[in-house]
């Protein structure tokens, strides 16, 4: 019989382990509350499936980028340069756990599995309005909508380069990050000449 330990940090401890062990596909739920010491009752109480635990995997990632909200030092930089540090704070948060987390997009991306895309799809929009609030980019109308849209293909690319970047503290993915968000400005500079304002 076991103690309810149940909570949500230790159910996601521990499905961590048992990926690092195995892989994140192959472990079970039961395995699951074997390990986090509860009943698969409980963990369905606050995980509906393995991809809601993904989200809130990832929800760590977001929490750890937005602590920078609060640093004197991060808001004393410029826009770009903060939208990077952002980004870069969350793949680093990410870092010790690639392995997995490729696992856990494959997992996504299998054929059949639309309605965990479609659940991709809002995550990545949902992390980049943090991105773009913790970075302070306060544009309006069509400058915003083209910076969001521009923000996320930057994010996304610099991402996929990142799960497979053995370079040194990730200086590759980092410079790859620097020259998108930097053609960012240089596209608002071009296709909005005024009110271009730094911040």
């Amino acid at each position: 019989m076991t103690t309810n330990e149940a909570t949500p940090e230790r159910i996601i401890d521990q499905a961590i382990l048992l990926a690092q062990k195995s892989s994140w596909e192959s472990f079970s739920l039961s395995e699951l509350a074997i390990e986090a010491n509860c009943s698969l009752a409980d963990i369905k109480s606050i995980y509906r499936s393995k991809d809601d635990m993904v989200e809130a995997f990832f929800n760590r990632a977001d929490n750890a980028m937005l602590s920078l909200s609060s640093d004197s030092k991060y808001q004393a930089l410029s826009s770009d340069d903060r939208l990077i540090t952002c980004i870069m704070t969350w793949f680093e948060y990410l870092a010790p756990y690639r392995p997995i987390i490729k696992e856990m997009m494959a997992y996504k991306l299998e054929p059949g599995h639309f309605h965990l895309q479609a659940h991709g799809i809002t995550r990545v929009s949902r992390t980049v309005q943090w991105f773009l609030e913790v970075s302070n980019r306060n544009y309006s109308g069509l400058k915003r909508v083209a910076d969001e849209v521009a923000t996320t293909s930057a994010y996304l690319t610099s991402f996929a380069h990142f799960l497979f970047d053995d370079s040194d503290n990730f200086k590759d993915t980092r410079s790859l990050l620097n020259s998108l968000i930097k053609r960012i400005d240089q596209g608002h500079h071009l296709f909005f000449p005024s009110g271009n304002k730094k911040h």
